[in-house]
């Protein structure tokens, strides 16, 4: 399923696999298109994903870091320059998705939704509708809206939303008034044939926050607003965050943060109940409307398991795809074993936090886009790897010897066997040594690893390495 072509209004996918938005902090302040965000778009694109949702672009003129910008059409050029390129080399489509955000100080201080007049709400909308007419302007296949995390619209949907007008307040109604309306004037200002995705919180993962309860409703009522497809995605809010001194907030730095971007210690497919719950509830009252989930899914098996249990009816692959733009291209391929698996070490959120750009920490050193190679030589070892396994401080320590290629090594992928039981991959490394902190007392442990380089060919299985804690 996850390679079959999939419809979306006037919109035909090649796959299942959806890119969702993704900051990069490549852009400039100025908010135009520039080489790195090119290099960035135009190589998801080479690895034949099925839909690329290109990283939020403001629609208003406040003040921000580095962000790409729709608020004007003097920004129209550079991104018909970039869709026109990715539809030349690519089957993939390609949306971008428009964001209102309210305005942060590194103080501490936030505006809030309450701080918003009338006139200040209708302004919003009207920058939706703008931005949205402006993306078909562009040649992109369709546009995304922004209504998830902690920015504007989704603010409005949460259950801390206090305003005590009709855009406020306990009623889902008034909490949904202005979602309502901005779907309504974009739609007007782009006609019915143009795609018109949403990307919102399945569960805002915040005290007082909302959950599958509310979701289900909002979800329902996008459907039969008629937006043609809902990404879920999960919290990002400012209300948990952990503040940094001399720094604005940022609101991936508490638990909802997690929740949006679990990491290595969290499952896979963490937040696949939400779509799966939305979906259920919107299928049941007779809307077939598109449901994107994701949350650390990287896995085909994974993704397929999803689609054929009904649990999704796309999948969304971040920072997976991050790690590996080619991912989707091998394996279609049948070359999933040269895939470069995110380990989800968040190297990527750790960037974006201290306002960097946004890299992969699987990538050499410096490197600001994924490598690209078609070399097929593979690792090699001198002997057998020399993997040697020993306890040290209560945990264990692994060394082996380092690989060599006709290329640059990446890195070394660690497997892990726990009391005989099949082996697994747990990590990765890009140098010869790993210590395993989750082996505990009273258990057997085996490991091996594989080396890889930048075109994702594997080496042989080192030596086992078997030890008793």
């Amino acid at each position: 399923m996850l390679f079959e072509p999939y419809k979306i209004n006037s919109m035909t996918l090649p796959n299942r696999i959806v890119l969702p938005a993704m900051v990069t902090r490549l852009s400039g302040e100025d908010g135009f298109v520039n080489k790195e965000i090119h290099d960035r778009y135009i190589r998801f694109a080479k690895g034949e994903v099925g839909l690329i949702v290109v990283e939020a672009m403001a629609i208003h003129t406040a003040k921000s870091g580095p962000l790409l910008r729709l608020s004007d059409d003097k920004f129209i050029p550079g991104l018909r320059d970039l869709a026109k390129e990715i539809h030349e080399i690519s089957p993939s489509k390609v949306v971008p998705q428009i964001i209102h955000f309210l305005k942060v100080a590194r103080s501490g201080w936030r505006q809030k939704i309450q701080d918003l007049s009338i006139a200040d709400i209708k302004g919003i909308i009207k920058n939706y509708g703008e931005a949205a007419y402006r993306s078909a302007e562009c040649g992109f296949d369709g546009v995304e809206l922004h209504m998830a995390h902690a920015y504007t619209v989704s603010s409005f949907l949460s259950r801390k939303n206090t305003r005590r007008d009709e855009y406020g307040g306990k009623s889902i109604e008034n909490r949904m008034r202005l979602m309502c309306e901005v779907y309504e004037e974009v739609r007007r200002s782009v006609g019915k044939d143009f795609p018109v995705g949403v990307r919102f919180v399945g569960e805002e993962g915040i005290k007082g926050g909302y959950s599958t309860e509310d979701s289900k409703i909002i979800a329902l009522k996008m459907a039969q607003l008629g937006f043609d497809y809902i990404s879920v995605s999960a919290g990002g809010k400012f209300e948990d965050a952990v503040k940094k001194e001399g720094e604005p907030p940022y609101p991936y730095t508490g638990y909802s943060g997690d929740k949006c971007m679990p990491g290595s210690q969290y499952p896979d497919a963490y937040n696949i109940y939400l779509p799966e719950a939305i979906k259920k509830y919107i299928n049941a009252n007779g809307y077939n409307t598109p449901i994107v989930g994701a949350g650390k899914i990287s896995k085909s098996s994974t993704a397929e398991e999803i689609l054929e249990n009904g649990q999704a009816d796309l999948i969304g692959m971040a920072r997976a795809l991050l790690a590996d733009p080619d991912l989707p291209k091998k394996i279609r391929e049948g070359r999933e074993d040269k895939v470069v698996e995110c380990i989800y070490w968040n190297i990527c959120k750790g960037l974006d936090e201290a306002f960097k750009k946004v890299t992969c920490g699987l990538w050499p050193k410096g490197a600001v886009q994924a490598p690209e190679s078609n070399d097929e030589s593979i690792p090699e070892w001198e002997t057998d790897g020399k993997l040697k396994a020993e306890i040290k401080k209560s945990a264990i320590h692994l060394k082996w010897e380092t690989a060599t290629d006709d290329e640059e090594i990446m890195g070394y992928d660690v497997f892990r066997s726990e009391n005989g039981l099949d082996f697994e991959r747990i990590y990765a490394v890009k140098r010869p040594s790993y210590q395993d902190n989750t082996a505990f007392s009273g258990n057997s442990y085996s490991y091996f690893v594989r080396a890889y380089d930048l075109a994702g060919n594997k080496s042989v299985k080192s030596n086992v390495a078997e030890i008793r804690f």
